[in-house]
C-alpha cells in the first residue's frame, strides 16, 4: 500500500480508504447497500491484510448505522486504523439539527464518538458549507474539539473554492487549526475538482480526499458503448442518479473506450485503470473506494502498487478532458506566469 501525506499536515494515510456509504442498509442510502457487522468485520480484515487502515464514514450514512457497523468492525483494533467521518446534513427533526453551529457539530462529534465506541475521531470533516454559521464559530468549535482529545485533524467536503479559501483565512487570522483535507468528488468523467479547488489545494496545502472515484458508478467496466446496463449497478438507482453528477453518453464512452484500451495495455481492470490515474494526480492524498463484497474490494485495491506510463496518461486525459468554463480556460493561455497544476 502506498502512503502519503494528508495535504500539509503530519498525517500519514493509506492511498486508498475504505468507504462505508454500504454499511448499515436503512434510511435514503441504504440502496447502495447493507453490509452488517460482520461482513464489514470480513472487509475490515482484507483491508487491514492489504495496508488499507484508514476508513470513511458519516453521520448521514444509514441514519448513523453506518458507523455503528463500522465501530464493531473494528471493535478490538482502534489502534490500527485511523476513522475519518463527517456531519453536516440535517439528521434529524429539531430546529438545529443540522448545520455547523456549535451547537450541531459538538451533539454531532458525541454521537459519532459512541456509535463509532471510540474516544477519538482522527479526520472529522463538514459535509457541507453551511452559510449560515460564522467560520470563526465553526473554527472555534473545531479547535476545543481538537484540544479536547476527540478529533485529530480537520477537513471540508463539498465547499467551493471561496468556501474553503475563507475559512482558510480566518484560521490564519485567529490562530485557528487549518483544514488539511478537502474530501472531492474527482473521477475521469469528473473533472471539475481540478479547475479551482487544486490549484487552491496545492498553493494552500489542502490534501484532496476523493468521493466516488469510479464516476458515480459508471467506470465500473460494466457500462461500455452498445452493451445492455449491468443488472446490478448504483446506475439503476434512480434516487442516485437524481443525486448525482450528470455525464453525457457520448463523452462517457469516449472515456470508456479510452480505459479499455489501457486495461489492455496494462492487464488490469477498467476500475484498477481509472483508480490508478487519480492515485497520480497533484494533491491527492487519498482515494475512497466503496465495496458491496469482498470480490469488489479485492479488485479496487489492485490499483496500487503499479504505475500508468505517461503516454496511458496522456491517452486518458485526452479522451477525459473538456473545456473549461471562464475564466479558467482564459487562464490557461497564461501558462508562462500561471501555469495549470496538472501539466507535466
Amino acid at each position: 500500500m502506498e502512503h502519503r501525506q494528508l495535504g500539509r499536515s503530519g498525517l500519514s494515510v493509506p492511498a486508498l480508504t475504505l468507504g462505508t456509504g454500504t454499511f448499515g442498509g436503512k434510511g435514503g442510502l441504504s440502496a447502495w447497500g447493507s453490509t452488517d457487522a460482520a461482513e464489514a468485520t470480513r472487509l475490515v480484515d482484507i483491508c487491514l491484510e492489504h495496508g488499507l487502515t484508514m476508513f470513511d464514514s458519516a453521520d448521514l450514512y444509514s441514519n448513523g448505522a453506518a458507523e455503528e457497523v463500522l465501530g464493531a468492525a473494528i471493535k478490538g483494533r482502534r489502534d490500527k486504523v485511523l476513522i475519518s467521518t463527517k456531519a453536516t446534513f440535517r439528521v434529524g427533526k429539531e430546529l438545529n439539527d443540522v448545520g455547523s453551529s456549535r451547537y450541531h457539530l459538538t451533539r454531532a462529534v458525541e454521537g459519532a464518538l459512541k456509535r463509532l465506541g471510540t474516544d477519538h475521531i482522527d479526520l472529522f470533516q463538514l459535509h457541507g458549507y453551511d452559510a449560515k454559521t460564522p467560520p470563526e464559530e465553526v473554527l472555534s468549535t473545531l479547535d476545543a474539539l481538537i484540544r479536547a482529545g476527540k478529533i485529530g485533524y480537520i477537513g471540508v467536503s463539498n465547499f467551493s473554492g471561496w468556501h474553503l479559501m475563507k475559512a482558510l483565512a480566518v484560521a490564519d487570522r485567529y490562530g485557528l487549526p487549518r483544514y488539511v483535507a478537502n474530501q472531492t468528488y474527482y473521477s475521469l468523467v469528473g473533472r471539475d475538482y481540478e479547475w479551482e479547488l487544486m490549484p487552491l489545494g496545492l498553493d494552500q496545502g489542502v490534501g484532496a480526499v476523493v468521493w466516488s472515484p469510479l464516476g458515480w458508478g459508471r467506470l465500473t467496466g460494466k457500462i461500455r458503448r452498445g452493451a445492455p446496463p449491468p443488472a446490478v449497478s448504483r446506475r439503476n438507482i434512480q434516487a442516485s442518479n437524481d443525486m448525482g453528477p450528470q455525464v453525457d453518453d457520448d463523452y462517457l464512452y469516449k472515456v470508456v473506450d479510452a480505459l479499455d484500451v489501457v486495461a489492455k495495455e496494462t492487464d488490469k481492470t477498467v476500475p484498477q485503470v481509472a483508480l490508478n490515474w487519480l492515485l497520480r494526480r497533484p494533491t491527492v492524498s487519498t482515494v475512497v473506494i466503496g465495496a458491496r463484497n469482498e470480490e469488489q474490494l479485492k479488485d479496487n485495491l489492485g490499483a496500487v502498487g503499479w504505475h500508468l506510463t505517461p503516454d496511458q496518461v496522456k491517452t486518458l486525459d485526452a479522451a477525459s478532458h473538456v473545456t473549461m468554463p471562464y475564466p479558467y480556460w482564459h487562464q490557461r493561455q497564461f501558462a508562462e506566469r500561471n501555469p495549470f497544476p496538472t501539466r507535466v
